[in-house]
């Protein structure tokens, strides 16, 4: 079945195996490149999917991953108390650079190295959430707490 998809999204089911959850990746004939598109393609409330940014830190370069609700925007002061220093959105190139992907199908997981992650909270007042698998039309399933184990992310108060 992995070998029906793209490089992206095998990238993520093999991520996800690596994990150990049951989860798999499904490409959909739809897009899914925002949260209202995602929602309405896998049917689900758009605060079930999992919107994947990243940031980047002004001072150290470094970035900054967040998996928040698709319903959520992020506090970006919130966020740079969090990380001990101001922040900005990143570039569409630093987001393929530091994640493997493309902005619109951003994986929580399968990136090149481990980034500092924080989840939404919100996210954990679901049973099942929603979040892309390397390209603007490709999902997969899961639970908050699979979500907490692949991203080893810290759960904060971070929308606006």
């Amino acid at each position: 079945m992995d070998s029906a998809l793209s490089a992206s999204a095998k990238r993520v089911q093999d991520a996800l195996n690596s994990f150990g959850v049951d989860c798999r990746v499904k490409e959909l004939g739809e897009s899914t490149r925002t949260a209202v598109d995602a929602a309405n393609a896998v049917g689900c409330e758009v605060g079930q999917i999992v919107k994947s940014l990243v940031f980047r830190g002004k001072e150290s370069g470094k970035a900054v991953f967040v998996v928040a609700s698709g319903a959520n925007m992020v506090n970006e002061k919130v966020l740079a108390s969090l990380t001990g220093e101001k922040i900005e959105r990143a570039t569409p190139d630093f987001v393929r650079e530091q994640t493997g992907y493309a902005i619109g199908g951003v994986s929580p997981v399968g990136h090149p190295a481990p980034l500092t992650t924080f989840i939404d909270e919100d996210l954990l007042g679901y049973t099942e959430l929603w979040a892309a698998a390397g390209t603007p039309n490709a999902v997969f399933a899961l639970t908050p707490e699979q979500l907490c184990h692949i991203t080893s992310g810290q759960v904060a108060a971070i929308k606006k």
